[in-house]
């Protein structure tokens, strides 16, 4: 062997540790956080996080630059893309009582690293997320004092002319930040009465909005002499969709603050439901009545509703909706900042970040250190940047981690183990159970009999037509099945995106590759649904699993595809950064690493998934690198 390179066995000890999975027995229900939110305050966090500046800005944006009236079905389906994604949060935060959201989910299903790439991805969201709204909202009070702020940061400081830094220094931004990172940091139920009160303010605003668009509103302005509908086509409105689909990021905030919910199990689900609902109610109403209120080509895309009316003449419902716009964009700030501290709270107890950020105040029971120090940082950036290069990160760090949660689904929907670290009331069978000795092998046989099919093994009714998927080895079909989906997904999503100028084919062979990719995409699909699932009666579950999360990631991935090469550039810089960290302390200090003493081996027989009983034994020879597998936890072969 060549001097410095990894043997083989190094690799596979390697692979084995980036891969391994969070135990499931530190999801339950106990915290050291406090469990203080019901689910009409999780409900508000969510409406808080999706209804923001968006509603103000985005709707005359697209109406005017991309859709026209038509904005209405654009927000229509962004709203129903939305849901697919949102199901697998809602299924996740119902199933798993942790914060981390989107990094937990991808940490108990997938594997450490691409858990920690997960929640580094999710903390740039946030962090820029968070400076972003924060310049929004001062340009918004800005523009409301016929911009004597800018003017006078102007003459007393100057204006820069650095690449990525802003033209001056957003002070005002950067106040508002620090000043909320106070409030979060007094607790959830401080910052819970902050939300409720922004968060009715804005509705009644919107409400306010609704109702006075309606009664000004003129038909004639979705007519012909004003260019139609959709004067921009159906590219136009499936443009608009994609754009429109980030007006409904920020569900997730629930998920995220789970561990503080006092009935998770039925808060999160309902709380997403609702919140989707009544941002997408917003949206589609709000867009309604400003096309009618004034001709798509007439609006103003920096303050459409505002503008919309002071042309009417009602100056003062101006004011109005400045104040809603204002209210609006504080909710989406303590949403950002109420989650970004628990994402790096739940990594740092993991292991995966510095333990200084696991630190939780004794009184307020909030990771303090968390709130401070990404305060600062966020607000730091408000002041310095130039956030429009960087918003676009928004857009591919919150698509991945969706693509990441509805993978996670598919592959804990197959797997053995329940969920919970002890079996629910309404479970219909006991959580297996390992077999340590060639003797219990006897009692194997006559158990395996008895019980039903369970999750990972074909369907008993398709068994005499596919008992050939059974050959493949326990849970290889399933495997293979979903790395086939993965790949025929973003096959798929290349062609529909670049279609066939990108590659050059003649028509025909673009027409046949795109068959062969549906066909493995749907193929792959009916794979996955002839083998049994988790059936759990007491839980939220998506329906039509896998259709659905396979439809979620199939969607995200196209608007992935979408953004631009220097958004994959930049990100790309990031995510080594993370890697960078990850295997400098991550790799080291997880408590995974720590699970099983140094120089301990052990035979274990487990049962795997399989359609003969001839394969549902296996030895396994644990080497002292791994991390044991605890009580009443299977093994998961069938994970990617």
């Amino acid at each position: 062997m060549a001097l410095g390179l990894p043997s083989a066995a190094g690799l596979a000890r390697l692979c084995q540790r980036v891969n391994r999975l969070k135990r499931l027995e530190d999801t339950t229900m106990e915290t050291s956080l406090r469990r203080c939110l019901s689910t009409l305050d999780l409900t508000l966090l969510g409406v808080g996080a999706t209804v923001g500046s968006g509603l103000y800005v985005l709707t005359g944006t697209v109406a005017k630059e991309i859709t026209g009236p038509a904005v209405v079905v654009a927000f229509g389906v962004a709203a129903v893309a939305s849901l697919l994604a949102a199901l697998c949060y809602a299924e996740f935060g119902a199933r798993v009582h942790r914060t981390g959201s989107a990094y937990l989910f991808t940490y108990v299903s997938m594997g450490e690293l691409w858990a920690f790439l997960i929640g580094w991805n999710l903390v740039l969201e946030y962090v820029i997320g968070g400076a972003a709204v924060a310049r929004a909202w001062s340009g918004y009070l800005d523009a409301m004092f016929d911009h004597q702020i800018r003017n006078f940061t102007e003459a007393h400081i100057g204006v820069w002319q650095v690449p990525f830094l802003a033209r001056y220094p957003d002070i005002l931004a950067a106040s508002i930040l620090l000043l909320a990172s106070v409030f979060v940091s007094c607790g959830a139920q401080v910052s819970s009465w902050l939300n409720h009160t922004f968060s009715g303010i804005s509705m009644l605003v919107i409400l306010f909005v609704i109702i006075l668009g309606f009664i000004l509103a003129r038909p004639h302005n979705w007519g012909e002499q004003e260019g139609g509908f959709a004067p921009f086509g159906f590219s136009g409105i499936m443009a608009g969709t994609a754009t429109c689909f980030y007006a409904f990021v920020g569900f997730d905030v629930i998920s995220a603050s789970s561990e503080e919910a006092r009935n998770p199990k039925r808060a999160v689900p309902l709380a997403i439901a609702i919140s989707l609902g009544l941002a997408a109610s917003a949206y589609i109403l709000v867009s309604t009545v400003l096309t009618l209120m004034m001709p798509w080509h007439s609006l103003d895309p920096d303050s459409a509703l505002a503008d919309a009316f002071y042309q009417r003449g009602y100056r003062w419902a101006g004011f109005v909706v400045a104040t809603g716009s204002i209210c609006a964009m504080n909710t989406v700030l303590l949403s950002n900042l109420f989650s970004l501290p628990r994402i790096i709270y739940a990594m740092a107890v993991d292991g995966l970040f510095f333990q200084a950020f696991a630190y939780v105040h004794p009184r307020t029971q909030v990771p303090l250190v968390g709130i401070l120090v990404f305060g600062v940082l966020t607000a730091s950036v408000a002041l310095l940047l130039d956030l429009e290069a960087l918003v676009q990160f928004l857009s591919i760090g919150t698509l991945l981690a969706y693509t990441f949660v509805a993978i996670s689904v598919i592959v804990l929907r197959f797997q053995k183990v329940s969920l919970s670290s002890s079996p629910s009331p309404a479970s219909p069978r006991p959580a297996p159970k390992e077999y340590n000795s060639f003797s219990d092998r006897i009692e194997l046989v006559g158990i395996e009999q008895a019980l039903a099919p369970e999750p990972g093994q074909l369907r008993p009714v398709l068994r005499p037509y596919l008992g050939f998927l059974d050959r493949c080895g326990p849970g290889a079909a399933v495997t293979w099945a979903i790395c086939i989906l993965v790949a025929s997904a973003i096959t798929l999503g290349g062609l529909l995106i670049f279609g066939d100028s990108a590659l050059h084919l003649p028509r025909w062979g673009y027409i046949l590759l795109l068959l062969l990719c549906s066909v493995m995409f749907l193929l792959s699909v009916l794979v996955l649904g002839a083998y049994q699932q988790q059936c759990q009666q007491d839980t939220f579950q998506i329906p039509l699993v896998p259709l659905t999360p396979a439809l979620s990631v199939l969607l995200n991935i196209c608007l992935m595809l979408k953004l631009s090469y220097l958004t994959w550039v930049r990100f790309s810089i990031w995510l080594l950064i993370g890697l960078t960290v990850y295997f400098c302390y991550g790799i080291w200090h997880s408590k995974e690493n720590r699970r099983e003493p140094p120089g301990l081996t052990a035979t274990r027989y487990v049962v795997f998934p399989s359609g003969s009983l001839e394969g549902t034994v296996q030895a396994m020879q644990l080497p002292s690198e791994a991390p044991a597998q605890e009580p009443g936890h299977a093994e998961q072969p069938s994970s990617p």
